[in-house]
């Protein structure tokens, strides 16, 4: 979790998830750290809290990490002037795992005794803890506090004989959610878990081979998508070939449907599906569960937009952008004192009278977390003159913790684990509120309902049911796990 000092405006005035971070890699161009400069930037919105990129030249590696976005730290010249090389990887960060500050911030880099070796992931290893107490036990020395160094420490005291083996060796070791891109001074590396929880794309861009978190990363530099890289798939990429090797047991993918909800960038096309598609028939499908009668549809922005232009096609409902959201407010724009600090959301939102006024308002959102924000833009709306505010959320409930790389409250403090859908209701001070049903996510994503004895996706958030084991988080909340042996259907 960030600090303190880093939240946003006001600790629970950013009532939303966010993803951990975003991972790209590219093998092959002179300007390799400007390519992965412009696929991180397309990647902002999986972490704006840092970024690094680590390049190699052909002699030697190069490192830069720093705070802040993208185009406020990468984009001056000296910065890229100092990243020489063909070869780059890069990782933009929110940060979940071991809070923030500079020595957290990845792609993590070692000088082991065959070479260099940088990482980044996306995820969260869920016995990183376990595995860091027994390596200090055997004198290692950790850097940071991040889960991602776990993996240079497993690599490095690796007895396997060759590089590609000690990985497979350190990668097996892991258990929750890890999407890694590599730099050795030889190859660049991409793995994804067994059950690819989290995303990983293969791309090309004039025979320089990429790896990155999201298809609008490959958009942005004019590449080529090849394909996903698959669930507890490593591929290899050398000067000579590009290797694909399968090192885990075979598992049913659970890819994270929230990804689809709210994480990747709706331009973006993950598992072969168009991400604002699939919101748009969220949307939909939330319009013919929880149809109401209402004089307009108004997004919550931005993330509320795709569901509600599906919600209102469907209910045969005027979409109105009834709150215009201000895209220049920065995590650290204010330090509010308390007598502003009320003020939080209108920074960021603010109601468009005109077309509020008199109309009974469908509100859509992505989720609701605490409940904190969805309470304050429902009065902003009332406040604007609106007769009816109705609610409509384009998720399930969220009802249990991630562990997975999403940065969310304790489960304690998720809206939904304590109240009935009426107490929501009534706390946030909405004429109605509905939320989607786990049967009709699965079918605005391509699946006729969920399939409870082996579910197609993770989405532990909305039932607390968990695909891998939680050995760093087991007795530290109310969860219910699901064993690996159960994610790979008993066999």
């Amino acid at each position: 979790m960030a600090s303190e000092e880093n939240l946003p405006l006001s600790g629970e005035a950013d009532d939303h998830f966010h993803d951990e971070c975003g991972v790209f890699g590219i093998y092959g161009r002179q300007d390799a750290a400007a390519i992965t400069t412009l696929g991180l930037h397309a990647l902002q919105h999986r972490g704006q809290e840092a970024a690094g990129i680590v390049s190699f030249d052909g002699s030697q590696f190069h490192v830069e990490r720093h705070i802040g976005l993208i185009g406020d730290t990468f984009t001056k010249p000296a910065v890229l002037e100092r990243l020489k090389g063909a070869r780059a990887i890069g990782h933009t960060r929110y940060s979940t795992s071991g809070g923030s500050g500079l020595r957290n911030v990845q792609p993590f880099f070692a000088e082991l005794a065959d070479g260099g070796l940088a990482v980044a992931h996306n995820g969260n290893i869920t016995n990183a803890m376990t595995i860091q107490r027994r390596l200090q036990k055997e004198g290692a020395i950790f850097s940071s506090t991040s889960d991602t160094e776990t993996i240079l420490h497993l690599v490095a005291t690796s007895r396997e004989r060759d590089l590609n083996s000690r990985f497979i060796d350190a990668v097996r070791q892991l258990e929750g959610a890890f999407s890694v891109v590599a730099l050795t001074s030889k190859k660049m590396i991409g793995c994804r878990d067994p059950l690819g929880i989290r995303p990983l794309v293969l791309g090309d861009l004039d025979g320089a081979y990429i790896f990155a978190s999201e298809t609008c990363a490959l958009d942005i530099i004019g590449a080529r998508f090849v394909r996903d890289v698959k669930p507890g798939e490593m591929v290899i990429v050398t000067e000579q070939s590009i290797e694909s090797l399968f090192p885990f047991e075979n598992a049913s993918q659970r890819f994270c449907i929230f990804e689809f909800i709210y994480f990747a960038r709706p331009d973006s096309i993950l598992e072969g599906r168009n991400v604002y598609d699939v919101r748009k028939r969220i949307g939909a499908e939330l319009a013919r569960e929880n149809p109401v009668d209402a004089d307009i549809v108004v997004p919550v922005p931005d993330s509320g937009t795709p569901a509600a232009i599906g919600f209102a096609q469907a209910a045969d409902l005027p979409f109105e952008l009834g709150i215009i959201r201000n895209h220049y407010v920065g995590r650290t724009f204010i330090q509010p004192t308390d007598s502003i600090r009320h003020m939080g959301v209108r920074l960021k939102h603010n109601a468009n009278r005109k077309s509020l006024e008199g109309k009974r308002v469908v509100l859509v959102d992505d989720s609701i977390v605490r409940g904190t924000t969805s309470q304050k833009i429902v009065q902003m709306v009332r406040e604007a003159g609106a007769a009816e505010v109705h609610m409509r959320i384009a998720s399930p409930p969220t009802r249990a913790s991630c562990f997975y790389g999403v940065d969310t409250p304790q489960k304690a403090k998720l809206l939904a684990s304590r109240m009935t859908v009426e107490e929501m209701a009534e706390f946030i001070r909405v004429d109605s509120l509905g939320f989607l049903s786990i049967d009709g996510l699965y079918r605005a994503v391509g699946e006729a309902a969920r399939n409870n004895e082996l579910p197609q996706f993770c989405d532990a958030c909305f039932t607390g049911e968990y695909p891998t084991e939680l050995t760093d988080h087991n007795g530290t909340d109310n969860v219910r796990q699901l064993s690996l042996l159960a994610a790979n259907g008993g066999q």
